[in-house]
């Protein structure tokens, strides 16, 4: 390969992924050429702090099937079972998931979103993968974000799995991300895995947005 033909597939890669400032840019992700887009945010401090003081049994394990505008009637009952304090914090939470559901929802033409709000302190999903979906919202509130490569490092990665030493990425605290899955199209679906934690006494808090699928709950 040439230099400047190595030039040319650089280029090609990047466009698979790209970075927003807002969560109207994440509408990028419905461009044919796009695989990931990421949405640089940095989340109110004061909600991180919260978070992350809260004790891992008082963290959420649920998931279900709503209409944008109606994640608070939909999950306040599973935060109140949990033992999550209620007040401004929480409400802060609600507030930015619902903010989530909304732009997922309108991205992708949804009436309902299939909504997880997920404690992790194991390494769930630790194996390198893509997503069996068409679109998917992650978000990590709590602990380290997601793992992924680019692209042309996804057929060596897929392969080595634990033994990849090449170049990963990572998403931060707090940045939102949209990802193709290999339901999009052939050759689609960004390769990634969630960080490995176990044994360190790690707790994350993930969000994850599908579309309605047969293994969806019930609305």
């Amino acid at each position: 390969m040439t230099v400047l033909e190595a030039t040319e597939a650089s280029a090609r890669q990047t466009e698979r992924v790209a970075t927003c400032d807002t969560a109207q840019g994440l509408a990028d992700i419905k461009r044919r050429d796009r695989e990931l887009v990421i949405w640089q945010r940095v989340p109110p401090a004061s909600l991180t702090a919260w978070l992350d003081g809260l004790e891992e049994s008082r963290l959420p394990f649920l998931r279900v099937a709503v209409q944008p505008g109606d994640v608070r009637r939909g999950i306040e009952p599973y935060l109140d079972e949990c033992g999550m304090p209620p007040g401004d914090m929480r409400d802060l939470l609600i507030k930015d998931v619902d903010g989530l559901v909304s732009a997922f929802a309108d991205i992708t033409q949804s009436d309902f979103v299939d909504v997880r709000l997920e404690r992790v302190s194991s390494n769930a999903c630790w194996k390198f993968h893509r997503d069996c979906v068409e679109a998917r919202l992650l978000t990590t509130y709590r602990g380290p974000g997601t793992q992924w490569v680019q692209p042309h490092h996804a057929a060596r990665a897929l392969h080595e799995q634990e033994e990849f030493s090449g170049p990963l990425e990572h998403l931060r605290t707090g940045d939102v991300a949209i990802f193709k899955g290999s339901r999009a199209g052939p050759g689609s679906g960004i390769v990634h895995r969630s960080p490995p934690i176990a044994g360190t006494g790690c707790t994350r808090l993930l969000l994850c947005l599908n579309m309605m699928s047969e293994v969806s709950p019930d609305p």
